[in-house]
């Protein structure tokens, strides 16, 4: 097949952004996916604790907890994707990320998950760029496709999925 003219005029694979994301990754799962968040903007795991609802807020913003004296406000991230809402249990998680664009300006944010898996360490050869949906599917969210053994983990920009017009307007940003 390597010999066919419709190989040879194939592109080779665009890293586009994923070039130069390698290193480590929190991977997690939601609704039998699994996905990745660069390791360095995880600050804790913590398991489901009772949250605060907050009024007029987007219906993925579950609301706020206290986490040692600290009020940090709360997205399932299966809202935000949106997909079917999950009954949350043992294994769900929140992963309490740093979320700015710079180190004097960023807030904490608490991320839903179906349940946080490993961190692992990815290569750049291990990574290819978001394929091309079309122009109606938004996808500057990924920062790649991680290839892992026969499976394949999605790669977050944590920043841009959380730093959108939606939390923006409720003043967190």
């Amino acid at each position: 097949m390597s010999n066919s003219p419709i190989a040879k005029s194939l592109p080779e694979p665009n890293k586009g952004r994923a070039a130069g994301q390698e290193g480590k990754f929190l991977t997690f799962s939601l609704a039998n996916e699994e996905y990745g968040i660069g390791i360095l903007k995880v600050r804790e795991i913590i398991g489901m604790m009772p949250i605060r609802t907050v009024p007029q807020t987007p219906s993925f913003v579950k609301g706020v907890i206290n986490l040692r004296g600290k009020v940090i406000p709360v997205v399932d991230l299966r809202l935000k994707f949106s997909m079917s809402e999950a009954e949350y249990n043992e294994r769900t998680s929140i992963i309490v990320v740093s979320v700015g664009q710079d180190q004097e300006k960023f807030i904490h944010i608490g991320i839903v998950v179906d349940y946080v898996s490993e961190v692992v360490n990815i290569k750049a050869d291990e990574i290819e760029a978001a394929p091309a949906f079309g122009s109606r599917l938004n996808t500057e969210y990924i920062l790649g496709m991680a290839k892992i053994g026969k499976g394949v983990k999605i790669l977050l920009d944590i920043d841009r999925i959380l730093a959108g017009e939606e939390l923006a307007g409720l003043g967190m940003f």
